[in-house]
């Protein structure tokens, strides 16, 4: 089989090379990639993952049997229909179903006719109207999100009325935000991959999400550990009240599809779950904390899950723990500076799961002489593997602390709360 995966990020990289360990696959392909993939596929550069005539084309050219889709921006350029109709097999939600995540006020009236508790919430269109409700609950502390599918997930949660209103000035300016009360718990992420019949859970993750620990500034996460340790009375709770109502749902609402879907949970106590959002795509870092600890063929769950069998899979993982964490850049998210060198990245990049720790490159490309070159926000994930988190943990940040970047940043409290007392 030879593939091709669309996307340029971390979350992509680690995908790829999931994929690369495949002994199933004659060719994998890459477009557009980053810095690091040409070690592992063969990166189209020219190849725009959102252009969906352009990916058909590179389809036909290079062979490609079956593209996988794991980010957002391509799903909705509506590629995976274009796809199927001229013959290439996909993985990746239509667009029938990509609502889930690029309507939140759809979703939560899903959430709601389904029984999944998610957080109180308004939908906002009008800056005037969301100041004068802010005003009204001064003090009280609120989330707010795009209702659309906001790339890194940028949110923030403040109770600082200014702040709200200015960021949401910024968000409304591409449409509606969504306006929640904060819930505050363990922030978790559950993957599965799904089909018409059942469904395979990947390792738990949990996610950090904010600049730091003390810093609401909005940014997409900022690292993560897998798998979660969890008693069995939260995972079933997990499943009892989010998983299966949804996959329920989905089914009667016609909006089922085989592929990937993510759940970013709240939990507020050992079986009080909070759904957050959905994400009908991978989640990033989440991707690169499980991916190296799999140690199934993901061709081989893809056909099961073409025959309507994945729940038949059996999920087999190493015993070890990951920590990832993420170097971004200056400015990040709100006001990002790119075009600046990461030094150190080139020594390491052929990393694999025998040399630890892993990397995953995200906004960082070649700039035609050879040096890696940021492009975007989030330039590197670090991933570390050990025993227990505080080893892996460890691995990660002797890393991270060898690459330099020019305002480069990255927090230092990935996996702390699970060592120290």
């Amino acid at each position: 089989m030879r593939v091709l995966v669309l996307g340029s990020g971390a979350k992509d990289h680690a995908i790829t090379w999931w994929l690369s360990r495949s002994c199933l696959i004659s060719g994998l392909f890459v477009a557009s990639g980053n810095y690091c993939t040409p070690d592992i596929a063969v990166k189209l550069d020219d190849v725009s993952p959102s252009d969906k005539e352009a990916v058909y084309k590179a389809c036909i050219d290079n062979r490609i049997d079956f593209v996988l889709v794991g980010t957002e921006a391509p799903l909705l350029s509506g590629v995976i229909e274009y796809l199927n109709e001229r013959g290439i097999e996909t993985f990746g939600a239509p667009s029938r179903s990509i609502k889930l995540e690029d309507d939140k006020a759809f979703s939560r009236a899903f959430t709601d006719r389904h029984n999944i508790p998610t957080p109180r919430r308004s939908l906002f269109s009008d800056l005037e109207m969301l100041e004068r409700y802010l005003v009204k609950h001064k003090g009280e502390d609120f989330i707010i999100k795009s209702n659309n599918i906001s790339p890194s997930r940028e949110t923030l949660h403040t109770t600082d009325t200014e702040a709200l209103v200015k960021y949401a000035a910024r968000l409304l300016e591409k449409g509606p935000v969504l306006l929640e009360e904060f819930v505050d718990g363990e922030a978790m992420t559950v993957t599965i991959l799904l089909d018409n019949n059942g469904y395979l859970t990947l390792p738990l993750c949990a996610e950090y999400t904010w600049k730091n620990r003390n810093d609401n500034t909005p940014t997409g996460g900022m690292g993560a550990i897998c798998p979660v340790p969890i008693r069995e009375n939260t995972r079933q709770a997990i499943k009892e009240k989010i998983l299966m109502p949804t996959l329920y749902g989905l089914k009667v609402e016609q909006l089922a599809y085989k592929g990937v879907l993510t759940f970013s949970l709240v939990l507020t106590g050992p079986e009080d779950p909070v759904l957050v959002d959905y994400h009908v795509r991978f989640n990033d870092p989440a991707t690169q904390a499980f991916v190296p600890i799999i140690q199934n063929d993901l061709i081989d769950i893809y056909m099961k899950m073409k025959e309507n069998r994945v729940s038949e899979v059996e999920l087999k993982t190493s015993d070890d723990f990951t920590v990832a964490v993420v170097l971004a850049s200056e400015g990040y998210p709100l006001n990002t500076i790119t075009g600046r060198e990461v030094k150190g990245l080139t020594a390491i990049k052929r990393a694999t799961i025998d040399r630890h720790p892993i990397v995953f490159s995200g906004a960082v490309d070649d700039d035609g002489t050879g040096r890696a070159v940021t492009t975007g926000g989030r330039n590197i994930t670090v991933v570390g593997l050990g025993k227990s988190i505080e080893h892996a943990n460890q691995e990660a940040y002797r890393t991270i602390n060898g690459l330099c970047l020019e305002g480069g940043w990255f927090r230092e409290d990935i996996g702390n709360k699970y060592f120290q007392q």
